[in-house]
């Protein structure tokens, strides 16, 4: 059986794209611990980061990296950061979100139930940023 993530890259399930190519997509998560939380997902559905093709991961890490780039220019926080987890679905990921101490790096602080009208903005305010910064036959127009 597909993966969430696998459903939302195949358009079966709803996302927030803010990035799109043929490796990889990122989108933002359902529940973000800060706003504009996004997640970098590599098209192969693999559930663990150390078992992806170098190539691909070298992708996404480097994708991630740049995803950062348009956060830190959307949101201007003091920091973004970048975890691995793989325990909430079994398809790597990288999160990548603004964060403000330490404590925004917590699972603790997810939103469940984030305003989606925040969440569209957010989406917006990444994609507008990744466009000013070069990347615009990358990013969706919604």
């Amino acid at each position: 059986m597909p993966s969430v993530f696998t459903r939302i890259i195949d358009g079966e399930l709803p996302g927030r794209f803010v990035w799109t190519d043929e490796q990889a997509v990122v989108f933002l998560s359902i529940a973000p611990i800060t706003l504009g939380h996004s997640l970098v997902v590599p098209r192969v559905e693999v559930d663990h980061w150390l078992d992806l093709d170098p190539p691909v991961w070298t992708h996404c890490s480097q994708l991630a990296q740049t995803i950062g780039q348009g956060i830190q220019r959307a949101f201007d926080p003091p920091r973004v950061g970048q975890m691995i987890a793989g325990f909430e679905v079994p398809h790597m990921h990288i999160h990548v979100a603004q964060i403000h101490d330490l404590a925004d790096l917590s699972f603790d602080r997810a939103d469940p139930d984030a305003d989606p009208g925040e969440m569209d903005a957010a989406a917006d305010a990444i994609r507008v940023a990744l466009r000013e910064l070069g990347h615009s036959e990358h990013v969706p127009t919604t």
